[in-house]
């Protein structure tokens, strides 16, 4: 097995969630498929540099952007994920450098997820629904993802990510966040926010600084995340592709974790 294949722990996670083919010619392998897809994943290589080992790498290709329209990896991540559960979840972003290759598409179909910030041109990934579950003290990990341009501001983009949390709830984020529409939204839903308040605020709400303290988590997610190649620097002029390739790193930091509590 090479370096970056699925162990049989990952295959037998993923095998079952893959979609049929009771008709016509069967497909190619595919966990040699897989393989190929996260290799390229991993290292951040063009995809014509995918090994022979790996089959051709047209395959690789057409089966990673079928499956992305069809929203295979989508039900992959939601699969992953739903085993764990808890009260306390976090909300985060990190900024992502455009690779010259990717920012070079027609400017009429350009992707509006890249934007000036002070690094140049970048992509923002937003996490949220990231949470610890109560029997697992490490976990991290996340069950909702999003991009926006690199300039965005992370209050008001966390506005349409909130579907997970739920009464009783508390959400943990730097003060980034920290908004008085965030805080009614989340108490209209009978939950908390436990958002670093900014300095200029003359009546900070509550602030748990220990419990604030767990949102080191999320960091630790984007750290792991970065791990791969083809999600540190973004080489994808299509958004669609490259939030695509932030969940497939996802999930196999989801069945690494899942594998290392089984």
């Amino acid at each position: 097995m090479a370096r970056f294949d699925l162990t049989d722990f990952e295959w037998s996670v993923i095998q079952p969630l893959l979609p049929n083919k009771p008709r016509g010619v069967a497909r190619v392998d595919d966990r040699r498929v897989l393989n190929g897809i996260f290799w390229r994943l991993r290292t951040g290589a063009p995809w014509a540099d995918i090994p022979d080992r790996y089959g051709p790498h047209t395959t690789c290709v057409n089966r990673f952007n079928r499956w992305r329209r069809a929203g295979v990896w989508d039900r992959l991540l939601a699969a992953v994920s739903k085993a764990y559960n808890g009260d306390i979840q976090m909300i985060d972003s990190s900024s992502i450098r455009v690779h010259q290759h990717a920012a070079n598409g027609k400017k009429a179909t350009r992707s509006r997820c890249m934007g000036r910030s002070r690094g140049g041109l970048t992509t923002k990934i937003h996490a949220s629904g990231l949470f610890t579950a109560p029997m697992v003290d490490a976990c991290g990990l996340p069950i909702l993802l999003k991009l926006t341009e690199g300039q965005a501001n992370d209050g008001r983009s966390a506005q349409d990510m909130l579907g997970t949390v739920q009464c009783g709830d508390v959400l943990l984020g730097d003060a980034a966040y920290d908004s008085n529409a965030l805080h009614d939204t989340l108490a209209a839903r009978g939950a908390r926010a436990n958002v670093k308040p900014m300095p200029n605020r003359l009546k900070p709400p509550p602030f748990d600084k220990p419990l604030y303290r767990r949102r080191n988590l999320v960091e630790r997610f984007f750290n792991k995340l970065k791990h791969f190649r083809a999600v540190a620097t973004r080489y994808d002029k299509r958004d669609d592709n490259y939030i695509a390739s932030v969940k497939l790193a996802s999930i196999r930091i989801w069945m690494r974790f899942n594998e290392s509590v089984t």
